[in-house]
């Protein structure tokens, strides 16, 4: 008999998405064009991952475009956010897209929240749950996901207000203006004090 070990249900998402994005050259270059920035504590974000699942949950052969390619990371360092602005044309002289960088050490004061401690504690006050998932290439090349407020929701094709920033007027208007429901119809929103 042989031992055959069960993987959680979070390591199973993990493995869809590490293979979406495997096999998806785009957002592969757009990931080794971001790793040439050579930041400690960074990832591309938001919209660059979310985005990709529910293309795939919904069949999509085609991938949507991103109003942005979020690169989020935290240096305590330096916040000056003409920094940001270097990177985001750096970025774009590389590789043409919407760059939109943002150190997360200094996103708390726009956010009106105590300050980060890292990257992935910035993510956690993200609006929704969903959009506060993220890829990197480590140093050994290899992608490594950062969900800090987990997948399941994401592959349960749900849209949740985030419980540690309850702002149901700017987590409806989010939704509203970006049209997911529009664009992905099988989505479903979860704790927003619908209308």
């Amino acid at each position: 008999m042989t031992y055959v070990p069960i993987l959680s249900v979070e390591a199973d998402y993990e493995h869809k998405i590490m293979q979406w994005l495997l096999a998806d050259d785009w957002r592969m270059r757009a990931l080794n064009v971001a790793k040439e920035l050579s930041l400690g504590e960074w990832c591309l974000a938001a919209g660059f991952v979310r985005n990709l699942v529910w293309d795939k949950l919904h069949d999509r052969s085609v991938a949507t475009g991103l109003n942005d390619i979020d690169l989020i990371y935290f240096d305590d360092s330096d916040t000056n956010p003409l920094l940001d602005e270097e990177y985001e044309a750096k970025l774009s002289s590389i590789m043409q897209g919407p760059w939109s960088v943002k150190n997360q050490a200094r996103m708390h004061v726009r956010n009106n929240d105590s300050p980060y401690q890292s990257m992935k504690d910035a993510m956690t006050y993200w609006v929704e749950v969903e959009t506060a998932v993220g890829v990197y290439i480590q140093a050994d090349g290899r992608l490594e996901l950062v969900a800090p407020l987990g997948l399941k929701s994401l592959f349960d094709l749900k849209i949740t207000m985030n419980a540690k920033k309850p702002k149901p007027d700017a987590f409806l208007q989010r939704v509203d203006s970006k049209k997911w429901i529009e664009h992905w119809p099988l989505l479903k929103l979860e704790n927003s004090h619908k209308r």
